[in-house]
C-alpha cells in the first residue's frame, strides 16, 4: 500500500477534496472522479481503482465502487498511458545540503502538468542516481524547484531538497537578489541603443498559457545586449544576452517579440503551434546560461553555468 507521501515512479500523488455537494452525494467513487475529471474515461480510472492507486488520508487503498462521502481528502497517483518521451537528458551540476543546481534540456516541463508527469524534470530528478553523487544524503522525496523554466527553455535552474531552508533561496527571488543572463538568437535590430532596457506590463493572454502587454505600470525589466550579428544560415539574425530583473511568465518571449526581434524557432509568439508538432529538431534559441547569488545560508558568492549551448 502506498503511503500519501510515497513516490511512485518518482511521482507524488494528488490530492483532491470531497466537496459537500449534492450532485456527488448518493453516488460511487467512481462516478465522483468521472464527472469531476470529466476529460478521463470511466475505464481509465477504474484501472487505477484496481491498481491501488486511490486511498484516503489513513492511507486505506479505495475501491471504485465505495460510496461518496463528503469532507475527505483523497490521494490519487496520476498516469499518462501516451506520454511523449524527451531524449534529451538533464545534468546534474552541484549539490550541497540545501541546493540541487541542474542543467534543464529543451521541451522538458518542470514539474507535472496535462500530458507530462513521468516525463519532468522534478520526477526524473527523484529518479537520477547523480543527485546521490556529491557525497550528500539527498531525501528525493523533498525535492522542489526554488523557481521556474518554460519547457521549450533550457539551462540552469535551481531545486531545493531540505524543507528547512528552502524559503531562504525562495526569497532571493521574491526580493531580486537573483543575477539571471539568458542567450538568445533573434532577429536582428540594429537601430536600438545597447544595453537597451524594455518596461512593460505583462498579464495573462486571452488563452491561459501564453501572455501579453497591456497599457499600465510596468512590471517587467528586462536588459538586451547584442553580442553578435551571425551570418551564412542565420544571416539577419542575431546573438543577444538577456538579463531579466523580473520574472514574469514567456517575459523575455514577449518582450523580444514586442520589438520585432521574435526568438528563434518560438511555437507560441507571435503564432501558436499546434499541439503535438514540437519539431525537437528547432528548439527555441533562449537558454539559461547562468545563475548567480549570495548564498543565503553561508555568504558565499554562487556562479552556475550551463554546459549547454545554442
Amino acid at each position: 500500500m502506498f503511503h500519501q507521501n510515497s513516490l511512485l515512479n518518482g511521482v507524488k500523488p494528488s490530492r483532491i477534496y470531497l466537496p459537500h455537494d449534492k450532485k456527488y452525494l448518493s453516488g460511487t467513487l467512481l462516478d465522483f472522479f468521472c464527472q469531476h475529471f470529466s476529460h478521463i474515461g470511466a475505464d481509465e480510472w477504474q484501472n487505477r481503482f484496481d491498481k491501488g492507486l486511490i486511498f484516503n488520508q489513513n492511507n486505506q487503498q479505495l475501491s471504485a465502487n465505495m460510496p461518496y462521502l463528503a469532507g475527505q481528502t483523497l490521494c490519487y497517483y496520476r498516469d499518462v498511458g501516451d506520454e511523449p518521451v524527451i531524449a534529451e537528458r538533464e545534468k546534474i551540476l552541484w549539490v550541497d545540503e540545501h541546493l540541487i543546481v541542474v542543467d534543464k534540456p529543451y521541451f522538458l516541463p518542470v514539474i507535472p502538468t496535462g500530458r507530462f508527469v513521468k516525463q519532468t524534470l522534478l520526477t526524473r530528478l527523484r529518479l537520477n542516481p547523480d543527485v546521490q553523487g556529491f557525497g550528500i544524503d539527498v531525501n528525493v522525496e523533498n525535492i522542489s524547484p526554488i523557481h521556474r523554466l518554460d519547457k521549450d527553455t533550457a539551462g540552469v535552474m535551481l531545486f531545493s531538497h531540505n524543507p528547512t531552508t528552502r524559503s531562504f533561496y525562495q526569497q532571493l527571488f521574491e526580493k531580486k537578489q537573483v543575477q539571471k543572463m539568458y542567450e538568445a538568437i533573434a532577429k536582428t535590430r540594429q537601430d536600438l541603443i545597447y544595453p537597451y532596457e524594455i518596461r512593460s506590463k505583462l498579464v495573462r493572454g486571452d488563452d491561459f498559457f501564453l501572455t501579453k502587454t497591456v497599457a499600465g505600470e510596468p512590471n517587467a525589466i528586462t536588459t538586451i545586449h547584442l553580442v553578435e550579428n551571425l551570418t551564412g544560415d542565420l544571416a539577419g539574425f542575431s546573438r543577444y544576452h538577456l538579463y531579466p530583473l523580473t520574472g514574469k511568465k514567456h517575459q523575455l518571449r514577449v518582450h523580444m517579440l514586442s520589438l520585432g526581434m521574435p526568438l528563434l524557432n518560438d511555437n507560441l509568439y507571435p503564432v501558436v503551434a499546434k499541439q503535438g508538432d514540437s519539431d525537437f529538431s528547432k528548439p527555441l534559441k533562449l537558454l539559461a546560461k547562468h545563475i548567480a547569488f549570495t548564498d543565503p545560508i553561508s555568504g558565499q558568492a554562487r556562479t552556475f553555468y550551463s554546459t549547454l549551448t545554442l
